[in-house]
């Protein structure tokens, strides 16, 4: 997503890229520098690095800098990326967070892509909104920061059961069953966890689960794939992630959930898949 960033941004604004690894062709930066000057920072990293990264950047960034997160899953004390921002600035920077279907190859290849901007102020909405004006992201505004965050966060999770049923060949058909069920179980949780129940029926949920339950090039649904083939190798991702982090901290009462939880079965033990996936749909029957 950073060279998707980048390939929507260059020729249009001065960008400083910094990369962790040695990359070929890409200048060495001062990050503490080119932050001071920055009007945005765009965090195109998982949620994990995000506190320690703001902690080490905060210090220099000036006032109206607006700090730009895509990370779609938790860190590793179970915070969205939302919480990060919450409990690092404490109010006193600018951030958001941008959310929907944005698969990186539609962008580089020049196709459209869509999301929702989470912010609490419309002034910072109309600089992001500028920022990326003349691209192909269409961006709409949210103050459901909450909603948007775990509609994101957890459709990665969802997106895994699609990747199962395509593999054991289960058709069409259930993906919209699939659908349906995650959706609902969607809006349940984000009511739960402070958002709006509605908040799963726009581009950071059911359009970003669309996205990434059907795309072939999509990691969750190939590690869907995989699990139905009871491949247990490189099983890693925000969604594998945010099954250890909901478990662990206990985040939300996963019971009621049997389409979550049927997932998170199939992850831990991806052993009788296609026997889990019609007990599940027989429970689904009572």
């Amino acid at each position: 997503m950073g060279h998707a960033m980048e390939h929507l941004l260059k020729g249009k604004h001065r960008l400083a890229i910094h990369d962790n690894r040695p990359v070929e062709d890409l200048p060495s930066i001062n990050v503490e520098q080119e932050a001071a000057l920055a009007d945005f920072v765009l965090f195109c990293v998982p949620a994990s690095p995000h506190r320690d990264l703001l902690v080490r950047l905060a210090p220099h960034l000036q006032s109206h800098c607006i700090c730009i997160s895509i990370a779609k899953g938790l860190d590793d004390k179970g915070r969205t990326p939302a919480q990060i921002y919450e409990q690092t600035f404490n109010g006193r920077q600018p951030y958001c967070l941008l959310y929907g279907p944005m698969i990186s190859e539609d962008i580089r290849a020049d196709r459209y892509a869509f999301a929702e901007l989470g912010c609490a102020s419309i002034s910072t909405y109309h600089s992001v909104r500028d920022l990326y004006r003349g691209t192909r992201l269409y961006i709409k505004h949210s103050t459901d920061i909450t909603g948007i965050s775990w509609s994101v966060v957890l459709k990665n999770v969802y997106a895994i059961a699609f990747g199962i049923a395509d593999e054991l060949q289960l058709g069409d058909n259930m993906r919209g069953f699939l659908t349906v069920t995650a959706l609902a179980e969607l809006s349940s949780i984000v009511r739960q966890m402070g958002g709006k129940p509605t908040a799963p029926l726009h581009l950071a949920g059911l359009g970003d689960l669309i996205t990434t339950a059907t795309s072939p090039g999509s990691h969750h649904h190939e590690l869907g794939r995989k699990l139905a083939r009871g491949e247990t190798r490189d099983i890693r991702g925000e969604g594998i992630h945010t099954l250890r982090m909901v478990e662990k901290y206990r985040l939300f009462d996963t019971v009621p959930y049997t389409l979550y939880a049927l997932i998170h079965n199939i992850v831990k033990e991806p052993i009788d898949v296609a026997q889990k996936f019609r007990n599940f749909l027989d429970h689904a029957q009572q």
